[in-house]
């Protein structure tokens, strides 16, 4: 009886392992409808993403599965004594050769060594969601997440994401 029991406990303690890994697995239908993207950004230094003709504060230059211009428009910025800093704003990214648009808000986390002059960057990241109805051309109807995180030994910025059409 006792080996029985010790059995049927075993059992179903296996059955619902198996039935919380299965419910917890990637849905097909899900994974399908997303396109995984990564590449590099680098700070337009040179301006040739021409910032002021739009306004922005400042522009990255993508390459990789994102080739264009990222603008940035502050909304706010804050930081503290011990060098760390949060940023909110807005984004437009402009395709390569106009073939299309999309609009991201955005928050950056940062420590810098230099807060006051944001220099000797120690870490920074930021989340890119992308605001639902802003595509345009070849963005039409996308919709997704960007995630950018500074290399600093390289001094440029990788990204990865997911668009949603």
């Amino acid at each position: 009886m006792k080996r029985r029991l010790t059995l049927l406990t075993l059992t179903t303690l296996a059955v619902v392992a198996l039935i919380g890994v299965v419910s917890r697995a990637p849905s097909p239908a899900l994974a399908e409808e997303a396109t995984q993207i990564s590449g590099v950004a680098f700070l337009d230094r040179a301006d040739t993403c021409d910032s002021a003709s739009v306004g922005a504060d400042f522009a990255l230059d993508m390459t990789g599965d994102l080739d264009g211009c990222l603008y940035t428009f502050v909304d706010t910025a804050e930081s503290s004594p011990s060098g760390t800093y949060r940023e909110v704003g807005t984004e437009r990214f402009v395709a390569s050769e106009g073939a299309g648009t999309f609009e991201t808000t955005y928050r950056v986390e940062a420590k810098f060594e230099d807060v006051d002059n944001l220099a000797g960057t120690i870490f920074e990241r930021c989340q890119h969601p992308i605001v639902e109805g802003s595509g345009t051309g070849i963005f039409e109807g996308v919709s997704g997440h960007l995630f950018i995180r500074a290399d600093v030994e390289a001094g440029n910025y990788l990204y990865k994401g997911h668009l949603r059409y």
